[in-house]
C-alpha cells in the first residue's frame, strides 16, 4: 500500500470515528504490534471503536477496500493470533474501549459484558452480587478475548471452560453485519447453537462485541493444601480418591513435577518452601471450594479428615506429604511457576491434554522422549491434571545448546505433537488456542474434511478472508 493510500485509509477512519481512535504513531503503535510473549508485526494503523456501531462501521470500511483487519484485546495470548503480520497493511482493531457495558442480573445470574470489559473488572463487579465469573487465569484478558480462545485456567475440573459459560453473543461479520445472538437462556433446543462458531476461533469468524455470561455463587470459604507424591501413578490415585470423596467441593487439582517447582523457591525467596530442600516428584495443589459457611461445613476438616483417611488405607502409600496453607499463599507458588522458567534460559513451552488416565504416561513419554537426543534440555511439567491438561516447558542454556533455538525448536515440537496426538490421542493446543505459532499443527493434525467445513463457514461469513491471521481451512 502506498504511502498516499495510507493516508486515504487513516483520513477515512478518523472521519468514521474520531482523531484519538486511530492510532498511527511510532511511539503509540508497538503496543498493538507486540503480543505479551509471541507475535510481532506491522500494522497500518490501529482503530479503537467505543461501540458495537462503531466496529460495524469500522469492519465495512476495511470490507469495501480488502483491507485485512486482525482484532485484538488485552494482547494476552500466547499464539500470536492477537497481532498484525508483517506487511504493514493489517488494520488492529482493538476492542479496549468496548468496556461500558456491565450489567448483572443477580437472579437469572447472568451478566451482559462488552468484549473490552477486562477479567478483573468483571469478577470485582460481581463480588458486589455475591457472584463471580468461574474462568481463573494468570493473565487479565478481556471478555472478547476469552471469548475467541475459550479460555479454561485452573478451574475447568469444576466450572468447565468459557464455551459451558456463555449464554450469548453479539457478533459483527467481516461485512459489518451485526448477528445479535445475545439470549441469555439456559435451554434453548432449537437447532444449531451458532453461538459456538465464534467460541475459540481466534476472531476469524467474526468479531464479538458483547457476550451474555454465566456467573455462579462466590464460594464463602475455600481450603487448600499442597501434597507430595512419588509418582505420577499416585497423583492419579489421589484425583480419584478425592472426586469420590467430596464430589463438587473439589475444584482444583494442579500438578507440578519437582524440576518445575525448584526453580519458584530459587527465584521466588519470599515464597516459602514447605518441603525443604528434597521435593517430591510431584506436588499437587488441591483446592475445595463451598458456598456454605464453616459452621455448616467445615473444608479445612474435611480436607484434612479426607487426606488423613487415604494416608491410612493402601492408597496413601505414595504420599510423601501433605502441608495443608493459606489459599493465597499455595496459589502464589502456583502462579509463580511459568515466571521462575524463564530464568533458566530458553524455553520452548507445549499447551497439551491427553485423556487423564494417561496423563502419567505421557508424562513419562515425553521425558524419555527428549532425553537420549537432547541431554542439555530440562523437562518442567506442570498444569492442570484434574482436566487433563498440561504444559510442558523444555528449558536449555544457549550455551549448552549445538545448534541455535529455531532449529532446536523445530525438531522438538513435531516430536511432542507427534507424542500427544498421535500416540496418546490428545490436542497439541488445549487451551491457547491456534493462531501463527500453531498454524503448522493445525494443517497436520486437523482431519481434511473438519478444514473443509472451515472452509466453507469462512467463505460464507468472511467472503474476502479478511479477518485475523489463523486459517482454519
Amino acid at each position: 500500500m502506498s504511502g498516499r493510500d495510507r493516508a486515504e485509509v487513516v483520513g477515512g477512519l478518523v472521519g468514521l470515528l474520531a482523531a484519538d481512535a486511530v492510532v498511527t504513531e511510532p511511539h503509540e503503535l508497538p503496543r498493538y504490534e507486540q503480543g505479551w510473549r509471541y507475535g510481532r508485526g506491522s500494522a497500518l494503523a490501529a482503530v479503537r471503536p467505543s461501540t458495537t456501531e462503531d466496529v460495524s462501521r469500522v469492519l465495512a470500511f476495511a470490507f469495501a477496500r480488502g483491507i485485512r483487519v486482525v482484532p485484538q484485546g488485552a494482547n494476552t495470548g500466547l499464539v500470536g493470533a492477537s497481532t498484525p503480520d508483517g506487511s504493514g497493511d493489517m488494520l488492529v482493531l482493538s476492542l479496549e474501549r468496548l468496556s461500558r457495558t456491565l450489567e448483572i442480573d443477580p437472579v437469572d445470574r447472568t451478566v451482559v459484558a462488552g468484549a473490552g470489559v477486562l477479567l478483573s473488572q468483571l469478577d470485582a463487579a460481581l463480588a458486589d452480587h455475591g457472584l463471580m465469573f468461574a474462568i481463573d487465569l494468570g493473565a487479565d484478558p478481556t471478555v472478547g478475548g476469552m471469548v475467541a480462545t475459550n479460555a479454561a485456567g485452573t478451574r475447568v475440573l469444576r466450572y468447565g471452560d468459557l464455551r459451558q459459560n456463555v449464554l450469548g453473543l453479539e457478533v459483527v461479520l467481516a461485512d459489518g453485519t451485526v448477528l445479535d445472538l445475545l439470549t441469555a437462556l439456559r435451554k434453548n433446543n432449537t437447532g444449531l447453537d451458532a453461538k459456538q462458531l465464534f467460541i475459540g476461533t481466534s476472531g476469524v469468524f467474526g468479531v464479538v462485541t458483547r457476550a451474555v455470561l454465566r456467573a455462579v455463587p462466590r464460594p464463602a470459604q475455600r481450603s487448600t493444601a499442597l501434597v507430595g507424591a512419588a509418582d505420577g501413578a499416585t497423583v492419579l490415585s489421589l484425583l480419584s480418591h478425592l472426586e469420590s470423596r467430596l464430589g463438587d467441593v473439589l475444584t482444583a487439582f494442579e500438578v507440578v513435577s519437582a524440576d518445575a517447582l525448584a526453580p519458584v523457591f530459587e527465584y521466588q525467596p519470599r515464597l516459602r518452601n514447605p518441603f525443604g530442600a528434597a521435593l517430591p516428584p510431584f506436588t499437587v495443589l488441591v483446592e475445595l471450594a463451598t458456598t456454605l459457611g464453616a459452621e455448616r461445613l467445615g473444608l479445612d476438616d474435611l480436607l484434612e479428615s479426607t487426606l488423613g483417611e487415604l494416608l491410612e488405607g493402601e492408597g496413601g502409600e505414595g504420599i510423601t506429604d501433605v502441608f495443608p496453607g493459606r489459599p493465597t499463599d499455595l496459589w502464589d507458588i502456583r502462579h509463580h511457576v511459568s515466571e521462575s522458567h524463564r530464568h533458566l534460559g530458553e524455553v520452548l513451552g507445549f499447551d497439551v491434554s491427553v485423556p487423564r488416565a494417561s496423563m502419567a504416561a505421557f508424562i513419562e513419554a515425553a521425558r524419555a522422549l527428549v532425553a537420549p537426543g537432547y541431554p542439555f534440555v530440562r523437562v518442567c511439567d506442570f498444569g492442570h491434571w484434574g482436566d487433563g491438561g498440561v504444559h510442558l516447558n523444555l528449558i536449555w542454556k544457549k550455551e549448552d545448546a549445538p545448534r541455535p533455538t529455531a532449529e532446536l525448536k523445530s525438531e522438538l515440537q513435531p516430536l511432542v505433537y507427534d507424542l500427544a496426538v498421535g500416540r496418546f490421542r490428545g490436542s497439541f493446543s488445549a487451551e491457547h488456542g491456534i493462531g501463527p505459532h500453531n498454524q503448522a499443527f493445525y494443517d497436520r493434525y486437523t482431519p481434511a474434511l473438519v478444514q473443509e467445513v472451515c472452509r466453507t463457514l469462512k467463505s460464507r461469513l468472511d467472503p474476502k478472508g479478511l479477518l485475523g491471521t489463523t486459517r482454519l481451512g
